[in-house]
């Protein structure tokens, strides 16, 4: 795959998605092409979610920032806690994976 970069990957199951939504007969000529390519940009952006995660998990624990401050800082600006952020916050509704 082509992609290295989040955003590129992103783009790509952006594009495939709108593809397979706006197709009123399904294209079986494109489709393997399709999920390939989904599927290695998927794992593209997988790989570069869970190292900004673990890389947030070792910048708050050198900080000495427990999860438990995270939350009251975040209940006090109206956010959820983190663990609900990504089911419930707009943005994350309607990717395609």
């Amino acid at each position: 795959m082509a992609e290295k970069n989040f955003k590129q990957a992103y783009g790509v199951l952006q594009k495939h998605a709108e593809t397979l939504r706006n197709q009123q007969e399904p294209n079986i000529d494109d489709l393997l092409t399709i999920v390939t390519e989904s599927v290695d940009a998927y794992k593209v952006c997988k790989e570069r979610i869970d190292a900004v995660e673990k890389a947030l998990e070792q910048a708050l624990s050198g900080a000495e920032v427990s999860n438990a401050d995270v939350v009251q800082s975040d209940e006090k600006h109206g956010e959820p806690p983190p663990d609900e952020g990504m089911t419930t916050h707009p943005a994350f509704l309607d990717i395609p994976f």
